[in-house]
């Protein structure tokens, strides 16, 4: 086993510290304001504060520490796909030749430069990601798919599967109290 050096150790010991803290500092009136902030962004601080038993100073308050801990992440608008003419939702699995970091490097940083990508997992199993895309039409997911996807290099097998129909999507992750 390597051996670590003393600085090493101590940040190892301060990231342990900090994600125990911080998971850990999550209180009951923390994880009604996130459980309402996912379901509504667009709430009010007065009626945020309200729902949460608050008054809205402490309230605006404790969703800044959420934002600048990193908590919250952000806030988005999530847009109807086929309304926007995104009418094909595609899975895509992915394998490389062999998993160096180096071949790791640039398929992940190719990927995050397309904006079809919506979601991309490095995974176990089968293949060595897991792609979701959003595309207009058949013609455009062959295209990113020959013209973008093949052509990274390291890429030594594509699947493709497109979604029929969904039957289930939400953005709210399942946050409970301590």
């Amino acid at each position: 086993m390597p051996e670590c050096s003393n600085a090493q150790l101590l940040i190892n010991n301060w990231l342990i510290m900090r994600n125990t803290s911080q998971n850990s500092r999550l209180d009951d009136i923390d994880i009604n304001l996130l459980d309402r902030l996912q379901t509504d962004a667009r709430i009010t601080n007065v009626a945020l504060a309200e729902a949460v038993h608050l008054s809205p100073a402490p309230c605006l308050r404790r969703v800044r520490d959420l934002e600048s801990s990193g908590v919250i992440r952000g806030y988005v608008t999530l847009l109807n796909p086929e309304d926007v003419g995104l009418d094909i939702s595609a899975f895509i699995q992915v394998s490389l030749e062999k998993q160096i970091s180096s071949g790791l490097k640039v398929f992940e940083d190719r990927i995050k430069s397309y904006p079809e990508v919506m979601e991309c997992y490095l995974m176990t199993g089968d293949s060595d990601y897991l792609l979701r895309v959003a595309v207009s039409d058949l013609k455009a997911l062959q295209h990113f798919i020959v013209e973008h996807l093949a052509c990274i290099p390291h890429v030594s097998n594509i699947r493709s599967s497109i979604t029929l129909k969904q039957v289930k999507y939400k953005t709210a992750l399942p946050i409970t109290a301590p």
